[in-house]
């Protein structure tokens, strides 16, 4: 007599794959928050009951999106910038907290967010997660994540804009009470990728607070980290943001429109704070999609006074320089990594209309005072 074996219901590798889970006080308190988490993870911490992890098959996720993911294998970034920007060491197996966004960086990663909640990469120390596309090869392989799920609250995926402080479509009550005319802004923006931008704004920022002026800073484009707000505070700026603070974990592959009104919001955040200057950093190099449009654009040049520009060597210098002026921008001066070799400095200045000036000398008084736009 055959024998007609029952088949027993099974789970499909979909439902198993499928996550739902509380947070209590103490995972809540385990979880390593990142820098670009930082104001979600604070609500986080103070109501953990609020909130919960998720994860469906069909759940595709977004730039901004907050998600909790194991740290399975370490690779490039060792360390996760905590919410002050403190490099937390990472250790195999732990749950961290970090937001979906695309990369742009040529010395290290380009990535763009996946389509699911796959395995991953972190690809920012700030806390960035996304699926690598290309790697410069001078690099370690990224470390790579494994999504536990998205967080969620009241039935909603938490996205970095839900905590942000500032908005560009709806600006802050100060803002909005501006009657007078902005003060004088500057951008630094540079050849590429490390040329020293940051550094040239913060001396510039040193320089101008040495001379007796009190100077707002923000960095408009680039991936979320805290080391040049950090720098920015450091160098004496009495008010700092970024975009992370308008809720962006980074920049790049946003719809230009957002780009232009992230830059004239966060001038109009910084000009509202009574500083006697606004200075901005543009990320990455002029031929950044991004930052190659806002130089075309009439509105960069109605909200920017003067640009001071980093290069790495004396052709870029020229080059940059050429692009600036051929956009109509008025270039204070040259500065960035050229200027630690006396040589490079020389070559670059015998071949430039604008002056070269040291990074450090952005320091002194009255070089940064000099560099200030006439009105």
């Amino acid at each position: 007599m055959a024998i007609i074996a029952e088949s027993l219901p099974t789970q499909s590798a979909a439902a198993r794959n499928e996550v739902q889970q509380q947070i209590d006080a103490q995972r809540a308190r385990t979880i390593r928050a990142a820098y670009t988490t930082r104001f979600a993870a604070a609500e986080l911490q103070r109501n953990p009951q609020d909130f919960e992890i998720v994860r469906r098959a069909n759940m595709v996720p977004r730039s901004g999106d907050v998600v909790i993911a194991n740290v399975a294998e370490l690779g490039k970034h060792t360390r996760l910038q905590s919410p002050v920007s403190r490099r937390q060491l990472m250790f195999v197996g732990q749950e961290i907290m970090v937001a979906y966004g695309h990369r742009y960086a040529p010395d290290q990663f380009l990535a763009h967010v996946p389509d699911n909640l796959g395995p991953c990469q972190l690809v920012a120390g700030g806390g960035v997660a996304s699926e690598v596309i290309e790697q410069h090869a001078s690099i370690d392989k990224a470390t790579q994540l494994e999504p536990v799920g998205l967080l969620m609250r009241q039935g909603k995926v938490v996205n970095l804009l839900d905590f942000a402080p500032l908005s560009i479509e709806n600006e802050s009550p100060r803002a909005a009470q501006i009657d007078a005319p902005r003060p004088p802004v500057i951008a630094v923006l540079g050849t590429s990728m490390n040329s020293g931008k940051s550094t040239t704004l913060g001396c510039l920022v040193n320089g101008l607070v040495n001379s007796g002026m009190q100077v707002a800073a923000g960095k408009a484009t680039g991936t979320g980290a805290g080391n040049d707000p950090n720098l920015f505070t450091d160098a004496g700026a009495f008010s700092v943001c970024d975009f992370t603070d308008f809720g962006f974990p980074t920049t790049y592959r946003l719809d230009y429109e957002t780009v232009r009104d992230l830059l004239v919001a966060m001038i109009r955040e910084q000009s509202a704070t009574g500083a006697g200057t606004v200075v901005i950093e543009i990320a990455d190099g002029l031929f950044q999609g991004e930052t190659s449009r806002l130089l075309r654009d009439p509105i960069f040049t109605a909200q920017v006074d003067r640009v001071l520009f980093s290069a790495q060597d004396a052709l870029g210098a020229q080059a940059g320089e050429r692009i600036l002026l051929d956009a109509g921008l008025d270039v204070a001066a040259v500065s960035g990594v050229l200027t630690a070799s006396p040589l490079a400095a020389m070559e670059a200045q015998a071949q430039l209309a604008t002056p070269v000036i040291g990074t450090f000398d952005l320091c002194q008084a009255e070089v940064a005072a000099a560099l200030l736009p006439t009105r």
